[in-house]
This record gives structure tokens, sequence and C-alpha cells, in this order.
């Protein structure tokens, strides 16, 4: 274990581009997801949807630089009602990841709806939900106007290693 700072990462839109794997949907399949009358939508209650997912841009390269510094984990929240998502969260870990004991995030993987019960120095999110909002360390909102990209977070990151 190295003895940098601890970093937990989100998956949703910081790690994984969403929308690409909302887009591999077939629009039949969308439409039995989409308003429930309330406004909302459950897109990511679909079957299957996180197996579909790209990486962010500049995402995996980001991760690989930041693991020479930081004590990385992903924290992440799944659909209650959608278990194949929890599944595949992780075969997306280990597919962009690997999935050999040396590898960046083996066993480093923590799914809950309630990230503030983690401690750490940083929290990459872009949503203040499931916790982020009281996550006792830093809140960096990622795809904010101050946090728009990986490039700007990992510059960030690197300045506040010590």
């Amino acid at each position: 274990m190295k003895c940098g700072k601890i970093v937990y990462v989100d998956m949703d839109n910081v790690l994984v581009d969403f929308k690409s794997g909302l887009d591999r949907v077939p629009e039949a399949i969308k439409a039995d997801y989409a308003d429930d009358g309330t406004g909302k939508t459950h897109y990511d209650d679909i079957p299957g949807i996180f197996s579909l997912m790209d990486p962010m841009p500049d995402a995996i390269e980001a991760i690989e630089e930041l693991d020479k510094f930081f004590d990385l984990y992903i924290l992440t929240t799944a659909p209650w009602l959608n278990p194949s998502a929890w599944r595949d969260k992780l075969e997306w870990v280990q597919r962009y990841f690997g999935k050999d004991k040396g590898t960046i995030f083996y066993k480093r993987l923590i799914i809950s709806h309630e990230k503030q019960l983690n401690c750490g120095d940083f929290l990459i999110d872009d949503r203040k939900r499931n916790g982020a909002d009281k996550f006792k360390g830093e809140l960096i909102q990622f795809g904010s106007a101050k946090y728009p990209d990986w490039p700007t977070v990992v510059e960030y990151l690197y300045n506040h290693q010590d």
C-alpha cells in the first residue's frame, strides 16, 4: 500500500461515460424506463446498461498517473433495483484496469449509497448526492466549471499531494 493521500473516484460520468451506454440501448427498451409520471427517468435500472459504457475522455490515463502518487479507490453507487449494475460495474473495472492482484483497483471497489462514511482526503464525483456533499475530505466536483475534465483534476491533485 502506498502512503499517499486517499482519493475516491466515482464511476458514472466521472470514470464512465453513462451516455455512451445509453446510446447503445434500443429505443424500445429506453421507452420502458422513461418518465414514470414523476418527471424522472430510470435508465440506470436498465439491466446490463453499465456493461455498455465507455471510459470518460482521459480517465484511464488520469488514473494511471494519479496511481503514482495517491491511494486510489472507486466509490460508486449502484441502483438498488438493478442487480446487474453491481456485477457490471465490477466487470467494467476489470475490463479497463485488469483483474490481477497488482492492478490499480484490485479489491478497491466500494459500492455505497452513503459515501460520507468513507474516510479519505479527496472524493472526485460529479454530483453531491449519496453523501458526497457530506464527505469529510475535499469534494472535487467533476464536470464543474472549476474541474471540467480529467487533465484539470490531475493538475489540481498533483499540486495537493503533500
